[in-house]
């Protein structure tokens, strides 16, 4: 679906996941691994990990802000140090090769820690021979998974397939030209596009949300692979 202005879809980042998980039904029982971009995507990720009954992890991401301007960003870097640029951006603004290297490593620094606090001492997931599907909240400008892309590949999985509720129409365009398959519930093509205006309920996903997604994903998981089988 396609819409020229923002229209309420889901009522929050779970409700979003399940009809996301809907959409991806066809790859239940697969070999697949479920790589949520916190903080946001984590809940939308938990509820397609669920339906898939498939692994469910992080691939932490974040996106390298403008020296003045944090909201705003001209490139995004993944945890094992892939970044991509908007390079037409950084020359259009200005910046300097020193600034560029400063805000790298102020996001590396980030996303250390974000590793450390989510992870801790837990090992990458096994992603060769193996369908993954990056989960986000959504895609405005596309940047931060185009990162979370560039890097998976040297990981060598079978697919890298995108699924995300909603992107904006230039995001998407983006999204084609580095990843196997994109799915999305709706694509905005207004000039000024933001994913929140999708949800009803939108509000910033703390740590312990993402750390409580993830345990709740583990618990359920334990007790659907212990469950007795038909029979027994």
């Amino acid at each position: 679906m396609s819409f020229a202005r923002g229209r309420v879809l889901f009522e929050d980042r779970y409700d979003a996941g399940r009809q996301l998980a809907a959409r991806l039904g066809d790859y239940k029982g697969r070999s697949v691994v479920v790589l949520a971009i916190p903080n946001g995507g984590v809940p939308v990720a938990l509820g397609v990990a669920l339906a898939l009954e498939a692994d469910l992890d992080l691939i932490i991401v974040r996106k390298i802000p403008l020296p003045l301007n944090p909201e705003a960003g001209f490139g995004a870097l993944a945890d094992d140090g892939t970044a991509i640029f908007n390079e037409e951006m950084a020359k259009e603004i200005g910046l300097t090769p020193q600034q560029i290297s400063g805000q790298v490593n102020q996001v590396r620094a980030e996303i250390r820690q974000r590793s450390l606090r989510y992870q801790k001492e837990r090992g990458l997931l096994l992603v060769s021979g193996r369908t993954v599907i990056i989960v986000d909240d959504g895609l405005a400008s596309g940047f931060t998974v185009m990162a979370a892309v560039a890097s998976l590949r040297r990981r060598r999985p079978a697919e890298i397939i995108v699924a995300v509720p909603v992107a904006s129409a230039i995001a998407m365009e983006r999204m084609g030209k580095v990843a196997d398959k994109v799915i999305t519930l709706a694509t905005g093509e207004q000039s000024r596009f933001a994913v929140a205006d999708f949800y009803r309920h939108w509000h910033d996903i703390s740590d312990e949300e993402v750390i409580q997604c993830l345990k709740e994903w583990q618990m359920r998981r334990f007790q659907s692979d212990n469950k007795p089988s038909p029979g027994r």
